[in-house]
């Protein structure tokens, strides 16, 4: 195979999922060809809409904006931990932080919940436990995204419950987190493989953003097997 590059992005689309209350998503044409000789899209979204990174600004008012943030904490080698399997909403524990992970590593969590997308099910994803977000600060890593809604528990419809634990942690020690990847169970297979994983979240330069949408890309390379 040698190097492939995999799009771990949803498509950015109007009607797409976005969190409850978020603003919803349009995008729409604004100039057409026939009326105006150019295609030119209106968008209308919020800076958390498909795949996006936060900024520790999300959470908190005196923490880094996005501008603020190096550019060297939305790359780096990839380390896929896989939880896949696990019951809707559940907590993921720290036991499952893959061991060797270090700084400048790029952690993927791969919940398989991509699979939900568009679907009320995609709410009941699974989430990593306020520990387990201790564990990877712990080990070094600035850098974290999740194939599902958000890093906290997404609460059911109808729910005042809500909770920002994982980010608190995460965002509180500098960390950008990834959400709404997709495609990380062909990461899994590469990883399982020996592949060396490189990973990019480079967020459109929003000023003074709690985050923005990214296009997640992964380059797989199969002639750097890791022993």
């Amino acid at each position: 195979m040698g190097v492939e590059l995999l799009d771990l992005s949803v498509p950015i689309s109007t009607g797409m999922p976005v969190y409850p209350g978020d603003p919803e998503v349009e995008a729409v044409a604004a100039l057409t060809v026939a009326d105006s000789g150019v295609n030119v899209l209106a968008l209308h979204m919020g800076s958390q809409s498909g795949t996006h990174v936060d900024a520790p600004f999300h959470i908190d008012d005196a923490l880094p904006r996005l501008d603020e943030i190096p550019l060297t904490r939305f790359t780096g080698p990839a380390v896929v931990m896989d939880v896949r399997g696990l019951p809707p909403r559940t907590p993921i524990p720290p036991e499952a932080v893959p061991s060797g992970l270090g700084p400048g590593d790029v952690l993927l969590i791969a919940t398989g919940w991509s699979a939900h997308w568009g679907t009320d099910d995609y709410l009941a994803h699974p989430y990593p436990a306020p520990e387990t977000a201790e564990a990877i600060v712990a080990a070094g890593v600035r850098t974290v995204a999740i194939d599902a809604l958000s890093v906290d528990r997404t609460p059911p419809p109808g729910s005042a419950e809500f909770s920002l634990a994982a980010h608190r942690v995460l965002c509180g020690a500098g960390a950008v987190i990834g959400e709404n990847l997709t495609g990380l169970g062909l990461l899994v297979d590469a990883q399982d493989e020996g592949c060396a994983i490189e990973v990019s979240l480079f967020p459109i330069a929003l000023a003074a953003a709690d985050g923005a949408p990214v296009r997640a890309v992964a380059r797989v390379d199969d002639r750097a097997v890791l022993v």
